[in-house]
């Protein structure tokens, strides 16, 4: 049986900011100047916000792949499940696939990356964005098994929610880079 982690129903709309330990992601936000964030990256992000109802997170609905396809090789999504919690690789872009030498699309992330379960900044920022709505950005090194020259990511993870509250779905982007910061 695969290992889960187990969170209680969280409503991130009333949440109080500050008022869980999510490890290295505590108090996280995205900051103002994303000068330094790579292009593809700070679209996204700045799409996911744009399309986002007044005071409600976005949902799978509010996606229009026609006005993102610059990001589409590079995004992924994963469905949320709860009780016990676990995530399916929904999409993954062939950037992605092409990167970590397989198909995952449809695949349990526990299953396809056994070592996500493990990684305890890893679990910690996808409970925060889950019980804040937060979306998250990073930029170092890999964490899964790829092609070896790939040894530096740069994304941003976004929460999805059909009813503007509950995150259902986490949507990404990523940049791939090798060891000396060339984008691949």
């Amino acid at each position: 049986m695969a290992e889960t982690l187990v969170i209680p129903a969280f409503n991130p709309v009333s949440a109080a900011p500050g008022t869980a330990d999510f490890g290295i992601w505590t108090g996280h936000r995205i900051a103002d100047d994303r000068s330094s964030w790579h292009p593809l990256v700070r679209q996204f992000y700045e799409y996911w916000r744009d399309i986002a109802p007044p005071e409600c997170l976005p949902g799978r609905q509010h996606i229009a792949p026609e006005k993102i396809v610059p990001l589409l090789s590079r995004l992924w999504i994963l469905d949320v499940f709860r009780n016990p919690l676990r995530f399916r690789y929904r999409l993954v872009g062939t950037d992605i696939t092409r990167s970590v030498q397989r198909e995952l699309t449809g695949q349990w992330l526990d299953e396809a990356q056994p070592e996500s379960l493990r990684h305890v900044d890893l679990r910690d920022r996808y409970r925060f964005i889950l019980e804040t709505g937060q979306p998250t950005w990073r930029r170092g090194p890999t964490m899964w098994d790829r092609d070896p020259n790939h040894r530096i990511v740069e994304n941003c993870l976004a929460p999805l929610a059909s009813d503007g509250e509950t995150v259902d779905k986490i949507i990404a982007v990523s940049v791939i880079f090798d060891a000396i910061g060339r984008e691949l």
